[in-house]
């Protein structure tokens, strides 16, 4: 039996229409990179994607004909799904062959086939390198959807044979509104201070202790910027107990001071040659913030492999402090 359906986040109607327009005109096509902000909903939109291809209607996904019920539960045969393995945080190429050689069959349905691939941006380079046969040459009505939040890290080949749907994060009163419908009032905005406007990356976990975590986060990076605490300490701390959600805060804190250093609300009008944010709470230049938030994302997707977890966060911690700050007592 399928799952009932999420109510559609009202930030993905841009999306969907256009998918819909397009499906009607038959001019889906037949490579889709859907590039979300972390936890806008991507996959969730290319699910719905997924039936809106299959659903027997032809016309929208009705959510009740046999197609759109086996699609809601992952189990229509002519949808495929690559993602990791597992543990794992890579999708391999002996997945991309399985997937080739399933393409290759005719469909079960007498109509489109669907391949979502999430993340995409976790395809290793021997994977990108046979996704991008498939892409030269796809099959008739086949529809292929990577969902990728850092869509640079595939190659420019894969890129060039995909058309792009961009889906944005929401804003913060449309997905506290959303999270309500679907599970009920909690500390919504307290759990999205966590870990960004990512609504979809909530999934069954409490809004409560989400809110905790990240306000501890946020309250020992400051800490630390300010020359207030241990790295060491700290670092050793974050490496025993949620780790990656302590990461996502650490992505946050820092996009949060590249756009907070340029004032709330501004926009870049003009090219400083200086730099350094300003205001006076800058500590940091704006290739050292860029390298901070490119090195933590990278610990994240390290996570599954061997890692001296705190020794990686000191060095990222220590860097944080003014120069020649000392511990406070």
């Amino acid at each position: 039996m399928s799952a009932p359906p999420l109510p559609p986040p009202p930030w993905t109607a841009q999306a969907r229409a256009s998918l819909t327009a397009a499906q009607r005109a038959g001019r889906l096509p037949h490579a889709l990179l859907i590039h979300e902000s972390p936890g806008a909903g991507g996959e969730w939109l290319a699910h719905w994607s997924a039936r809106l291809a299959l659903c027997e209607r032809r016309e929208s996904p009705c959510g009740n004909c046999v197609a759109c019920r086996r699609v809601l539960a992952w189990q229509h045969p002519d949808l495929m799904r690559v993602a990791p393995l597992e543990d794992s945080r890579q999708i391999r190429i002996e997945q991309l062959r399985e997937l080739a050689a399933d393409l290759a069959l005719t469909s079960h349905a007498g109509g489109w086939r669907v391949a979502i691939l999430s993340p995409a941006d976790s395809l290793n380079r021997f994977a990108a390198n046979a996704l991008l046969k498939t892409l030269e040459e796809p099959p008739p009505r086949t529809l292929l959807m990577l969902v990728a939040t850092e869509p640079s890290r595939l190659p420019a080949t894969v890129l060039s044979r995909c058309q792009r749907l961009a889906l944005r994060a929401p804003q913060r009163a449309a997905a506290v509104a959303w999270l309500t419908e679907v599970r009920g009032s909690a500390d919504w905005n307290g759990a999205l201070d966590a870990i960004g406007e990512a609504p979809l990356l909530l999934g069954d976990a409490d809004p409560e202790a989400l809110a905790r975590a990240g306000a501890d986060a946020r309250a020992a990076l400051d800490a630390l910027a300010a020359g207030r605490a241990d790295p060491l300490a700290t670092a050793e701390r974050w490496a025993r107990s949620e780790l990656p959600l302590r990461l996502r805060c650490f992505e946050k804190w820092l996009t949060e001071r590249i756009r907070g250093g340029l004032g709330a609300g501004a926009d870049i009008t003009e090219v400083r040659p200086g730099p350094y944010l300003p205001g006076p709470g800058a500590f940091l230049n704006i290739r050292e913030l860029f390298g901070l938030l490119d090195e933590v994302r990278e610990i994240r997707m390290a996570l599954d492999v061997p890692l001296n977890r705190a020794l990686a966060l000191e060095a990222l911690f220590r860097r944080l402090a003014p120069r020649g700050a000392g511990v406070a007592a």
